[in-house]
């Protein structure tokens, strides 16, 4: 087992700190994975967590096969304090989560952030790629017309007829003006764009916060305190509120904030996905747990070829 975490959860410079939840006994999988998919540095593991730096992207990190949950990581350190039943020195031991190193809050939030922002930024272009622009073509089509169009005076000149230079003037005038508009329109869409982007940067973020407790600390806070996991993320929720100015909404929030205290370490961190990672949209009925075949397919060393996971007989 790893050391005593005392981990602040601050940004590395060489990536992210990130952590995923696994099943009792897979966290040795789990590692094997991340070191061998996503190049991970600064490996190590407590009981059904698995911590590690990573510079890989959103879509490197959706393809963990042997992971249940994907957490950016705000802090990992030494469990609270709670030899004391008092509530008041309790209370303050949960708000120290936050207050004492506010930095590594705003360094994780940034991080988060700029994943979501890059993700989005390949999903348009993914989109472009896939749906090429329709201008061109139309642009095309155009250009065939006027030369149909020329094809056509130039015959109606040979035979003596009338020629038609004030229609294809006119045509020619409505075709600009009809370019001129779409551009403008473009124009204005980006710029609509880019305006909802910067309000949504400058607004207050909303988040929510949930949190779990085990152990010792669990039964101290129910039994002998009356402060259940939903009383403790309250008042780390009115902490967070005073300290950044963020607003709380429960039910559609811009970020989550899951907290997990026992009796061998506290740790914080941001769900990067709503859908954890256990969850196969491939997968249409019920049967082994993923995670758990994955590990039995590791452990068989079934070959996947083509380096894709598709090919595995389990998936």
């Amino acid at each position: 087992m790893a050391a005593v975490p005392t981990d602040s959860g601050s940004r590395p410079a060489a990536g992210a700190r990130f952590f995923c939840t696994a099943g009792r006994g897979l966290e040795p999988f789990l590692m094997r994975e991340v070191r061998a998919r996503l190049a991970a540095t600064q490996v190590e593991y407590i009981s059904g967590k698995v911590f590690f730096t990573t510079c890989s992207d959103l879509n490197m990190l959706k393809k963990l096969k042997s992971a249940e949950r994907l957490f950016l990581l705000i802090k990992k350190q030494f469990p609270l304090n709670v030899s004391s039943v008092s509530k008041g020195k309790i209370l303050s031991e949960i708000q120290r989560l936050i207050n004492d190193d506010p930095e590594s809050w705003l360094n994780a939030i940034s991080t988060w952030k700029s994943l979501l922002e890059l993700d989005a930024k390949k999903d348009k272009l993914f989109q472009r790629a896939a749906n090429p622009p329709k201008r061109k073509v139309e642009e095309n089509d155009i250009i065939n017309a006027k030369k149909l169009k020329t094809e056509q005076l130039q015959e109606l000149q040979e035979s003596g007829e009338c020629p038609l230079e004030k229609q294809t003037e006119e045509e020619t005038q409505e075709q600009g003006d009809f370019f001129t508009e779409r551009e403008k329109s473009q124009e204005a869409f980006q710029n609509d764009v880019v305006k909802a982007a910067d309000a949504k940067n400058q607004s207050n973020l909303t988040f929510r916060v949930s949190c779990r407790c085990s152990g010792a600390i669990a039964k101290t806070f129910t039994a002998q305190v009356h402060l259940p996991p939903k009383e403790v993320g309250r008042i780390t929720g009115i902490a967070l509120m005073k300290q950044f100015g963020w607003k709380a909404d429960l039910r559609n929030p811009n970020l989550e904030i899951f907290i997990h205290l026992n009796d061998i370490y506290s740790v914080v961190g941001i769900p990067v996905f709503r859908v954890p990672l256990a969850s196969r949209a491939y997968i249409k009925t019920a049967g082994l747990r993923s995670t758990i075949a994955w590990a039995l397919a590791s452990l068989a060393e079934i070959q996947v070829s083509s380096g894709s996971d598709r090919n595995l007989a389990v998936h």
